[in-house]
């Protein structure tokens, strides 16, 4: 597992060096979540998948989230964005349920427990890596208030949604 913090905490051992896909082993999930406990930007993190097989990536985002916010109890995704989409992963012997929807938004919502909604922007996998690095530092500023479309445009690091 690989998580990316925000730039304003002090570096942490499992941080990511700047490299790209190929320097991080397979099965991590190269994540990057606000730090602060405000919640006040638009997004609360970022992810940036190596392809659009959520059956081969999404497991390693659960992981990732729940050795950071505690166990997760739903998912919701984009129809349209993924290849394969179950209605249900098993993390850590704990059923994950799986939404989808046709919205095209280049996010993924993360509930924990009953209520608790963590919005991720999704960078898309073939983003370049300075771009991808650019809209996940600008996903998890507190001040940021551009939905995860305007950051993809904004940086480059894609087309906006898909679908």
């Amino acid at each position: 597992m690989v998580i990316m913090t925000s730039s304003d905490t002090p570096p942490v051992p499992r941080r990511l060096p700047s490299g790209v896909h190929e320097a991080v082993r397979p099965g991590c999930a190269l994540l990057r979540l606000e730090t602060t406990e405000s919640r006040k930007g638009v997004l609360d993190g970022a992810w940036w998948p190596r392809s659009r097989d959520i059956g081969a990536e999404l497991p390693a985002l659960l992981s990732a989230l729940v050795d950071h916010l505690g166990p997760v109890s739903r998912v919701g995704l984009d129809a349209v964005a993924w290849e394969g989409l179950p209605t249900r992963v098993v993390v850590d012997d704990h059923v994950v349920r799986v939404d989808s929807f046709p919205v095209g938004d280049d996010t993924v919502l993360i509930t924990r427990g009953d209520r608790d909604i963590f919005s991720l922007l999704v960078v898309p996998p073939d983003a370049a890596p300075d771009a991808a690095r650019a809209a996940m530092a600008q996903a998890v500023r507190v001040d940021n208030v551009s939905d995860a479309e305007q950051i993809l445009l904004d940086t480059g690091s894609g087309r906006g949604p898909v679908g």
